[in-house]
């Protein structure tokens, strides 16, 4: 049997969902901060960004997309057809949709059936899903999902590090605190906590211990993350949007991902080659190097947004 695309599953369950998500919807008082992106090319284009959008009663994800932009849809107004003019398609013969992210976590139902909590972060981004039909989960929103949760509901922060004494582990906890994100610190899977939000932070070959993490390693198509560390963790391949090969990386490289694993909540890496990309990854944890990004390698000192843009 032929699979079918997320697009167009996204579609279906969103026009199922669309009538049950309309019954109601607009009573109660409107759920305080949200923000609004939509970008293309996995966030490398701006399309518009909106920190206080209008907003009204019980919102949902799509009524925001529409009280705050032209918005075409199909299936019944559950998927999302295009923005401001800007459609879904192919170029170059290749698969291009639309794809809305909540708090950095991909959705699993239309944008319709799914509500809008205080202060979520909504992603919207255009892009070819050739290479990879799913990204679980993406670091371009943060400080989400660690400030607001995921679903509404906020889950308790663990930054774990392959050495809790190493400078990089307290450059990361130290971020969190920056964005009043209360956490906790401590060696890798050591915790008895059943649901949380947890950082990762060392060398690829103690981070590749996460089955979510590990599956970087087999490519976009299993991950969703546009980039190929090594078994070995000495080297990092990085991809462009076809989820071919644009260069190879060594010694010093760093790594800012996340991976999720079914509905289980994403897990980050803060990660790299060596002690020094980690350290390199490290001190590019923040807002203003994350902001509107999938993934982020970094190399010889500078961010480099994953995919890659192919060299010209």
């Amino acid at each position: 049997m032929r699979s079918i695309r997320p697009a167009a599953l996204l579609a279906l369950l969103g026009a199922l969902a669309a009538p049950l998500a309309g019954c109601g919807a607009g009573a109660g008082s409107a759920p305080a901060g949200p923000r609004l992106t939509v970008t293309q090319d996995f966030g490398s284009r701006h399309q518009r960004e909106l920190t206080a959008p209008k907003v009204s009663g019980q919102e949902t994800v799509m009524r925001l997309l529409e009280r705050n932009a032209k918005v075409a849809t199909r299936f019944g107004g559950g998927f999302v057809q295009s923005i401001d003019g800007v459609a879904a398609g192919r170029r170059d013969g290749r698969p291009i949709d639309w794809f809305y992210y909540v708090n950095g976590v991909e959705a699993s139902a239309g944008a319709a059936a799914v509500r809008l909590h205080a202060g979520d972060r909504i992603w919207w981004d255009r892009h070819d899903w050739g290479a990879a039909m799913r990204v679980p989960a993406v670091v371009g929103s943060f400080p989400e999902p660690f400030l607001h949760g995921v679903g509404g509901n906020r889950l308790p922060v663990r930054v774990e590090c392959a050495d809790p004494a190493a400078p990089a582990c307290d450059e990361v906890f130290k971020a969190l605190a920056a964005q009043d994100v209360p956490a906790a610190k401590g060696g890798l899977r050591t915790a008895q906590v059943e649901e949380a939000l947890r950082v990762v932070v060392g060398p690829w070959t103690a981070a590749r211990g996460e089955t979510a993490l590990r599956r970087i390693e087999d490519g976009p198509a299993r991950s969703g993350v546009y980039a190929r560390p090594t078994t070995d963790g000495r080297r990092i391949r990085l991809l462009d949007a076809t989820g071919r090969v644009t260069r190879t990386l060594g010694p010093g490289t760093g790594l800012i991902v996340a991976a999720r694993e079914g509905a289980d909540p994403p897990v980050w890496a803060v990660t790299g080659t060596d002690s020094a990309g980690v350290q390199a990854a490290a001190g590019a944890f923040g807002a203003r190097v994350l902001r509107n990004r999938f993934a982020v390698a970094i190399a010889g000192g500078r961010a480099v947004p994953l995919p890659e843009a192919p060299a010209r």
